[in-house]
């Protein structure tokens, strides 16, 4: 059995940000398993621009964005696997992987960083009725197959929901020479980035309906129309509301699962908000030595995001592996959330194990206007930022410092809420 101090299960941006933090921390014995033929991940079929902002401070493809972390990968002769599969993590952090060249194989790991990304939510999981004809592609399909195959999946184009691949994907195939005749919207609000919406949908003069979903799919060998419905407050649809579409695609963007398989089975805690780990302050699950970062633990709406967390995985991953059973006892001080936020990332702070900074992030239920964003240490207002729009398409983020927590030490709870300003 191979051992290592460290091993990265997945090598998208998460990954690659992980083990190249790890080995600036200190580590040296390092492993990438990537199941795909690159390394990279979902960067290398996003070809449009948008990337690197923040991380970079210039405008950056995703595949660009990917070969600057992979060339710092390489530079540092960090160990990767491609075509590799993970099938199974013992709790003892015992990895069970296959590919051709080594066929099956167990690694010992003292420190994981789970990276695996996410999945897009399937036909079969949206209970839409009517035929199962070819020409249903979710939109992470359709972009690979325009992107890297070189395929056109249609001509006559409806998406159903509004989330970023979908939006993306509307001015992709518009660009290619398709008709995306309709982006339709199950909820009264879109789930993608403002700028997404004006410049895939409005650049493009392509309609945006809200409250609006796929009530029937025609066709017995292709798509020849689907038909769309307005929805009432509990989402079901209205009669009478019925509008017609001849188109030969239905593009599917109704939301991104993280892929916690691997997760489960060895007994890491998950979040049934994010469907993701619940982690520290360190992005360390409830098993010791295993953390997650990037879209795994909660789904971003920025890689430079991904790259940061990731980046503060990695770091700590390092610091398990040179401490192991070593380290101090930890006091867990919950997060807990009212009035508009869903959850938060981290779920749980130790003051003593925290960096001087700890950025915490969460996504609210719905669209709130003209509101502020409090942090409560216990019954203790610390913070109150007046937020003009919160929508669930937008991340928010609150950055806590060491010296809330040194003017606050018997705290027992933090509670995050949106109240009035």
């Amino acid at each position: 059995m191979k051992q290592y101090d460290i091993v990265m299960i997945g090598a998208g941006p998460a990954g690659l940000a992980a083990a190249v933090s790890a080995y600036d921390a200190g580590a040296r014995s390092i492993l990438l398993l990537e199941r795909d033929s690159q390394l990279g991940g979902i960067l290398n079929q996003c070809i449009h621009n948008g990337f690197g902002l923040h991380t970079f401070h210039e405008e950056l493809t995703g595949p660009e964005y990917a070969k600057r972390f992979v060339d710092e990968v390489r530079k540092r002769n960090i160990e990767y696997k491609l075509n590799t599969m993970v099938i199974n993590i013992s709790h003892e952090k015992v990895i069970t992987a296959v590919n051709r060249s080594d066929g099956l194989m167990e690694i010992q790991a003292k420190a994981i960083v789970l990276a695996m990304g996410c999945r897009e939510r399937s036909r079969g999981a949206l209970n839409i009725p009517g035929y199962r004809p070819a020409g249903i592609y979710s939109a992470g399909t359709a972009q690979r197959l325009v992107n890297m195959e070189g395929y056109l999946p249609g001509r006559r184009v409806v998406i159903l929901g509004s989330g970023d691949i979908g939006l993306i994907m509307a001015r992709r195939m518009t660009l290619e020479g398709a008709k995306v005749l309709v982006v339709a919207e199950l909820m009264p609000y879109s789930g993608g980035l403002k700028r997404n919406i004006v410049q895939c949908l409005d650049d493009f003069n392509i309609p945006l309906k809200l409250s609006t979903t796929v009530i029937n799919i025609e066709g017995k060998e292709r798509v020849t129309g689907i038909t769309l419905a307005k929805v009432d407050d509990h989402r079901k649809p209205i009669p009478g509301t019925e509008e017609h579409y001849d188109c030969d695609t239905l593009m599917l963007s109704c939301g991104l699962i993280p892929e916690n398989e691997l997760s489960r089975s060895m007994g890491v805690q998950i979040n049934p908000v994010t469907n993701g780990p619940c982690v520290n302050e360190s992005l360390e699950t409830n098993i010791p030595g295993v953390f997650a970062a990037g879209n795994v633990l909660h789904v971003h709406d920025l890689v430079d995001y991904v790259s940061e967390e990731a980046a503060s995985a990695g770091s700590a991953a390092a610091g398990y592996a040179a401490l192991g059973t070593n380290r101090s006892a930890r006091r867990e001080i919950p997060l807990e959330t009212s009035g508009g936020p869903r959850y938060t990332v981290p779920c749980t702070i130790d003051p003593d194990h925290m960096p001087e900074k700890l950025t915490v992030r969460f996504r609210v239920g719905n669209v709130i206007k003209n509101k502020a964003v409090s942090v409560y240490f216990d019954q203790d207002r610390i913070i109150h930022r007046k937020r003009p729009v919160m929508a669930p398409g937008e991340m928010e983020e609150l950055v806590l410092t060491k010296k809330y927590f040194n003017e606050h030490p018997d705290l027992s709870k933090i509670r995050i809420c949106v109240e009035s300003v």
